[in-house]
């Protein structure tokens, strides 16, 4: 995709796309029945390694660029790369908890609602901020030379869910996301 903001909104799309699914496990989980906890944990695996590795980096460096444009996106973009680190650690509790209850070890319906709540909330929050404050900054003010330093930031990679192929840990992910698509 030539475009990057399209390319940054597409991400998101498919991060939504996933936490919805995950939502909708977490009101399985919610209802005192089982939910798929395999499923539950490739979802947040995905939104916490990619984002991290690949997306994350790439707003880093277009956030850091828009504040060189624009010094009065200094705290909104203090606030999102805050946020980034917020997730991580959202992320990596909602994984202890998503492990612990896979291995049959002791959590509680509590820590584990506590835990995808938490997740679910912040990412949403996170996304639609970077959706209506940044990237359309982003169209505005950042330069060609600036999407290249955005696109060097992280070696190409490719995507191990929505990418052309797969990784095999997310084959049932990505039929699950094609069965809900229809």
């Amino acid at each position: 995709m030539n475009d990057p903001i399209a390319a940054w909104h597409a991400e998101h799309v498919n991060f939504v796309r996933l936490l919805e699914l995950l939502e909708r496990q977490v009101a399985v989980f919610h209802a005192g029945e089982r939910p798929n906890y395999e499923l539950m944990l490739d979802i947040t695996s995905y939104l916490r390694h990619y984002p991290e590795r690949i997306h994350h980096p790439r707003e880093d460096v277009a956030f850091a660029r828009l504040v060189e444009r624009d010094a009065g996106l200094r705290a909104q973009i203090n606030r999102l790369a805050q946020e980034h680190r917020v997730l991580a650690t959202a992320g990596a509790e909602l994984l202890a908890r998503l492990n612990e209850a896979i291995d049959e070890q002791v959590v509680t319906r509590e820590a584990l609602e506590a835990a995808a709540a938490t997740y679910l909330v912040y990412y949403r929050a996170h996304l639609a901020a970077e959706e209506k404050e940044i990237l359309p900054r982003a169209a505005q003010l950042l330069t060609p030379e600036d999407w290249a330093a955005v696109a060097a930031a992280v070696p190409a990679g490719r995507d191990p869910l929505f990418g052309e192929e797969s990784e095999e840990r997310y084959r049932e992910l990505r039929r699950r996301i094609a069965l809900e698509a229809r």
